[in-house]
């Protein structure tokens, strides 16, 4: 098949999906009763004080190696939202058909947070969330010291968690720090920094049977440091796996340097969950727009991509790779990753076959990639099998995420999506 026909059918795919979800949703809010057409889209824009309160300030910072440009608009990769809130506008169904829906189906946005029913009860659903955050007192000590934490970052704790999953069916989490997890400390205070943050993950884990795992956070990019907080993470904390961000000093995951860790990685066919990270070379970029908007999702894409042409995805075959975000902005410019063995000799062995190949063999968390016209192009590109639910709390709710992808996936799909592909991935959350 041709890369011609292969983007026609996505093309005709994504649209069918579009007009079909319309339908469905249209269908849903009218059976509710949500008449509400006094209310302009406009008016049901969800609030947050927490967000408000944590509005990222403009501020200089500087980093470990004395650079400038680190700010708190950089911090992480998430929209403002309270967790008990809602990113996107409810909307009733005459403004939903007349605004959002045939917007969407030419592929427009339109307002997409439907509040579905869900189908099941929140006891009966036993998600697994990959994709959800902590703030070990020390991370968030240093930090504050640094004036660069978030306000939903300090006001989280272990409590609010386990309510959030407890509304939203959530089983059990496995918790990871944020961005810019210890880049921003020199090498002794991120490794000590790294080493008590899992340490304070491994407790919480122990203290809530069932409830919480982790991804150990590593004192990267200091390589030496790293491979040693890998062997005591996995072999004395029992961590799930491992987690890194997208870049580390202008490196993306690809570069050699980071041969060592992904060695280690691939003989103990360790978890591998990928987050994003604003690279120091396009923060604070366009002015007046918040790093999260643009650069945190296209820094996710540089890595898939440094990862591919770098040959790192196919010589580390036993890397369980689990990919934020449902992949960046990936699913949506891939015929770009099929260019240069079209145009570069020495990228001929990079078809449009084989990068697809290296793409699907990863997981993808959908983490802030629940809205429809999102997910059609994810689940054109990455098969079912390999798409896992997220939630990036406590910047976003769980309960959100559960509406959302409910009103989009049918309920054989939504089973491997809340658990059983995670189980694949992490056999100690059979437990739950």
């Amino acid at each position: 098949m041709s890369f011609g026909s292969i983007i026609h059918d996505m093309v005709i795919d994504i649209t069918k999906t579009r007009l079909d979800t319309v339908a469905q949703l249209g269908a849903f809010l009218e059976s509710e009763g949500r008449r509400n057409s006094d209310r302009g889209i406009s008016d049901s824009l969800a609030s947050s004080n927490d967000c408000e309160s944590g509005r990222p300030r403009l501020k200089t910072a500087t980093t470990r190696k004395g650079k400038h440009h680190m700010t708190n608009s950089s911090l992480h990769g998430h929209a403002c939202a309270s967790h008990h809130g809602h990113l996107y506008p409810r909307t009733n169904r005459r403004n939903f058909i007349a605004g959002g829906g045939a917007a969407m189906a030419v592929g427009a946005p339109g307002p997409l947070g439907i509040g579905s029913s869900a189908r099941t009860q929140p006891q009966e659903r036993r998600i697994i969330d990959v994709h959800h955050h902590l703030s070990p007192p020390t991370q968030l000590a240093a930090l504050r010291k640094e004036n660069l934490a978030l306000a939903l970052t300090v006001q989280w704790t272990p409590q609010k968690s386990l309510e959030e999953m407890d509304r939203a069916g959530v089983s059990t989490s496995i918790l990871s720090v944020t961005a810019p997890a210890v880049t921003f400390l020199g090498r002794d205070d991120a490794r000590r920094v790294a080493r008590e943050s899992n340490e304070y993950a491994a407790k919480l884990v122990s203290d809530h049977p069932g409830r919480f795992g982790m991804f150990a956070v590593l004192p990267m990019p200091y390589v030496d440091d790293a491979l040693k907080e890998i062997e005591y993470a996995l072999d004395t904390l029992k961590a799930d796996g491992v987690f890194l961000l997208t870049n580390y000093d202008y490196k993306w995951l690809g570069h050699p340097e980071f041969g060592a860790i992904f060695d280690q990685l691939n003989r103990r066919k360790a978890v591998l969950h990928v987050h994003p990270w604003v690279a120091n070379c396009c923060k604070n970029l366009v002015q007046d727009v918040p790093d999260f908007v643009v650069e945190v999702t296209t820094d996710t894409t540089r890595t898939l991509a440094s990862m591919i042409f770098s040959g790192t995805a196919a010589k580390y075959r036993d890397i369980k790779f689990i990919i934020s975000h449902g992949g960046g902005t990936m699913p949506f410019i891939v015929e770009r990753f099929s260019q240069p063995a079209m145009l570069i000799p020495k990228y001929k062995p990079f078809t449009l076959e084989a990068v697809l190949s290296e793409l699907r063999r990863f997981h993808y968390d959908l983490a802030q990639t629940a809205q429809p016209a999102a997910l059609a192009a994810v689940t054109k590109l990455i098969p079912v099998t390999n798409l896992l639910y997220g939630t990036d709390f406590p910047f976003r709710s769980a309960q959100e995420h559960v509406e959302l992808l409910s009103a989009f996936f049918p309920q054989a799909d939504l089973n491997q999506i809340y658990r059983g592909n995670a189980l694949k991935l992490l056999p100690r959350a059979s437990a739950t």
